[in-house]
């Protein structure tokens, strides 16, 4: 018994010698190169318009970082990298990249299949492994330092548009928050809907109000609805691979004799009246030309059209209150005979101030 216990010792003392020579050579320093680089905890961004998709300006999430939370149901997938730890055995002890095929290569054991099983699972198969021929009840750890499997992308009006791992059970709006919530408004305010692009299909799932089927693969849901009923059949649970995109806000415009020409965001409102537009708009001015105001309009073909609008009867209440939808042009002239009478007036009232001033 004795000599048994002795060769068993010999035996484990040659394979720890072997393993330290191994991360001794010049491979360790290449083992050292296939390691994730820290840029690997950053969300990675997807092109959108109006969106700086630079390197540097990745955007960064608590739930890319090492040490990120995840279910404990959570199942490994390629891309997702582990730090496999052997208590007391630093040279067993690695950090490494599931492949492609799912398999992660540690010493002793070569390769073993990671994909598919959870950190808890694969805990216990590695422990397993290493104590058939090489270990006396090894103590293991597995810790998932990022997840990469599962990613779901988050684009369009929000803070930070990117890919975001998908570490557990996830609804529509925990994603949403953790892209950072919509869009400022001096930026890229949303508008009144989120796209949900998913490849497998949404099966059978019954659509309910504030929700729009546009295809097979896609959802199209109510942003008011969502944020502000208590409707658990809009807040879809997300899954791998999805796509969420939220709408950019309609603009309006107003130019022409008004006080404060430009852009006017519909934000969740599905359009503004020309009153309301010319409100926003700080009024007109005094050479406004009210009865030839008129809307221009881009038709779905990319062609104009014109609509007259008699704006002095809209603003005496004998006339339609016109909607202007998305992209709409309420454009109001000046009236050039209001003007030049105004200037003469002013021209004739500067000339007497000034005759008045000489007399006394």
């Amino acid at each position: 018994m004795k000599g048994l216990l002795e060769h068993q010792s010999l035996r484990f003392a040659i394979c720890l010698s072997f393993v330290a020579l191994l991360t001794a050579s010049p491979s360790r320093a290449q083992n050292s190169q296939d390691k994730p680089s820290s840029q690997d905890h950053q969300a990675i961004p997807i092109s959108a318009p109006n969106m700086d998709t630079s390197e540097g300006n990745a955007p960064r999430n608590s739930a890319l970082s090492s040490g990120a939370p995840a279910d404990s149901n959570y199942v490994l997938g390629p891309e997702d990298v582990i730090n496999v730890d052997v208590f007391n055995l630093p040279e067993l002890s690695k950090t490494v990249r599931v492949a492609n095929d799912g398999m992660v290569t540690l010493p002793l054991i070569g390769r073993v299949q990671a994909a598919g099983f959870t950190a808890e699972e694969l805990r216990k198969e590695l422990a397993d492994k290493w104590g058939e021929n090489y270990l006396q009840d090894p103590q293991v750890t597995v810790f998932i330092s990022e997840f990469k499997a599962k990613p779901v992308s988050v684009i369009g009006a929000v803070e930070r548009p990117g890919l975001y791992p998908l570490t557990g059970r996830r609804t529509l709006i925990e994603m949403l928050s953790l892209a950072g919530g919509f869009g400022k408004r001096g930026t890229s305010p949303a508008g009144r809907t989120v796209l949900v692009t998913r490849k497998s299909g949404f099966g059978d799932l019954q659509p309910v109000e504030g929700m729009h089927v546009r295809g097979p693969d896609q959802i199209e849901i109510d942003l008011n609805r969502l944020l502000y009923t208590r409707d658990e059949k809009l807040n879809l649970e997300i899954r791998p691979l999805d796509i969420i995109s939220v709408s950019k806000a309609e603009v309006v415009y107003v130019t022409g004799a008004v006080n404060r020409p430009g852009g006017f965001v519909l934000d969740d409102r599905p359009s503004l009246t020309v009153l309301q537009a010319v409100s926003m708009a700080q009024g007109l001015t005094f050479g406004a030309a009210k009865k030839s105001a008129r809307i221009i309009r881009t038709n779905q073909d990319g062609s104009k059209r014109e609509v007259p609008i008699d704006l002095s009867k809209i603003l005496r209440g004998r006339g339609e209150d016109t909607p202007l939808l998305a992209d709409d042009v309420l454009f109001i002239p000046e009236d050039a005979k209001k003007i030049v009478a105004q200037k003469g007036v002013d021209t004739g009232l500067a000339a007497l101030t000034g005759w008045l001033i000489w007399v006394h």
